[in-house]
């Protein structure tokens, strides 16, 4: 019990840090490449598109692919629609021409 009420009120006072989690991808980055001047400039845009669009680019990213998918989708949609309406009107063609046929042996 005082396990979980010591990680509760660990999670309270600790809450605050999430916010330092922002330098984190530019913490990696230079950890990982060494490259002390990519990371900043790395930061630097990421940052100058929130501040001039309001969404982090991974948000521009993950909605291009959505727009994407969802041009899939209509695409797929108007070729079923298409083809439905390509067999009614073939089968109402039939139809008129059976019925003229009747006409014409009257």
């Amino acid at each position: 019990m005082k396990k979980i009420i010591t990680i509760i009120i660990s999670f309270v006072f600790l809450s605050a840090c999430t916010q330092s989690t922002v330098f984190l991808g530019p913490a990696i980055s230079v950890g990982s490449s060494g490259n002390v001047m990519q990371a900043g400039y790395s930061y630097g845009t990421s940052m100058a598109v929130k501040q001039t669009t309001g969404k982090m680019a991974s948000e521009h990213v993950s909605l291009y692919i959505e727009k994407e998918k969802e041009k899939k989708n209509l695409k797929k949609r108007n070729a079923k629609i298409r083809k439905e309406m390509i067999n009614y009107l073939q089968s109402h063609i039939e139809i008129m021409r059976e019925k003229l046929n009747l006409k014409s042996k009257l």
